[in-house]
């Protein structure tokens, strides 16, 4: 037997963890099936989901070992780069970047 952890966030700053003991060689797939995931979340499409272990995105029958993190993630809403040019229009030129905040009477670039 060993012990992991499933982590799912279903919405920002809300987050659904279990510890969970598992038999060995127990897959992914397996960790989801054994929580209670599925009945507190009944609509959720939870195979369609990338998962992880760890931070690393691994597939269904990936194998589990003691202590892994078992992760689900939910699909980005914005492309990071999309996020970006939007945040650095907003701001403009004059906000943004290393050297924003000069000193007064500082030269450029310190």
């Amino acid at each position: 037997m060993m012990q992991i952890t499933l982590v799912y966030s279903p919405a920002p700053r809300e987050v659904f963890e279990q510890a969970l003991t598992l038999p060995a060689q127990a897959t992914v797939r397996d960790a989801v099936l054994a929580s209670a995931l599925p009945a507190r979340f009944p609509a959720l499409d939870w195979a369609a989901m990338a998962c992880g272990v760890w931070g690393r995105a691994v597939e269904w029958d990936q194998t589990l070992s003691e202590g892994d993190r078992v992760e689900l993630c939910r699909p980005l809403t914005v492309d990071p780069k999309v996020a970006r040019r939007e945040r650095f229009r907003r701001q403009g030129a004059r906000a943004t970047g290393l050297f924003a905040r000069r000193r007064e009477g500082g030269k450029p670039g310190y």
